[in-house]
């Protein structure tokens, strides 16, 4: 019987097909993430689409998305999204950017990103430390206090993704072994190992 993290796979049923099309359709392979939830695929549309209202609504970018995903599953722990996401990010400015947000050094950005990284790292490690004033910086930093709902319900969305993934055992796809800059790769030393 083959496994997915330390589940036993899950035979794809339409919608769970669909997702695995998608993947084979963008990435030529299907991810192991997308066999993890074929458990349960509408969960995983319905989270995705929670995920797009929170961004869609405020109009966060593509990078400020990557900013907030690689600050929060950096900061616990999560490689798989780390690789996927500095990666993406890495394409949409360069890796060493990427690598040092995951590795909390935020040099590279510009103020109002390094707020937004900022926040995403404190929610990420601990929601019930955060203070008015952390809020106030971000308001400092030029964003709304509709931005910076936003932001947070997005960065809480990804943490329930990455922490089902991570407590399933969920390990990053080997094709992130080629695919991800190296300055990526040796900024994600935490988490599950890259699957064999």
């Amino acid at each position: 019987m083959s496994t997915v993290g330390f589940l036993e796979a899950q035979a794809p049923d339409a919608e769970a097909q669909r997702i695995f099309d998608d993947d084979l359709a963008e990435l030529g392979y299907v991810m192991n993430v997308s066999r993890l939830w074929a458990y349960q695929p509408a969960t995983l549309s319905h989270l995705f689409d929670l995920m797009g209202e929170t961004y869609a609504s405020e109009h966060h970018s593509f990078r400020q998305r990557g900013i907030l995903v690689t600050a929060c599953a950096s900061t616990l722990g999560d490689a798989y999204c780390s690789l996927a996401w500095g990666t993406k990010l890495a394409g949409k400015s360069d890796a060493e950017t990427a690598a040092g947000i995951l590795r909390g050094n935020d040099d590279r950005l510009s103020a109002a990103e390094q707020a937004m990284a900022h926040w995403a790292r404190k929610v990420a490690r601990d929601p019930n430390h955060t203070n008015a004033a952390d809020v106030q910086a971000l308001r400092d930093a030029g964003y709304s206090d509709a931005q910076i709902f936003a932001m947070t319900a997005y960065v809480a969305l990804r943490l329930a993704f990455s922490t089902i993934n991570d407590a399933l055992g969920a390990r990053p796809d080997s094709a992130f072994r080629t695919s991800a800059p190296e300055a990526v790769l040796e900024a994600v030393s935490y988490g599950r190992p890259i699957d064999e």
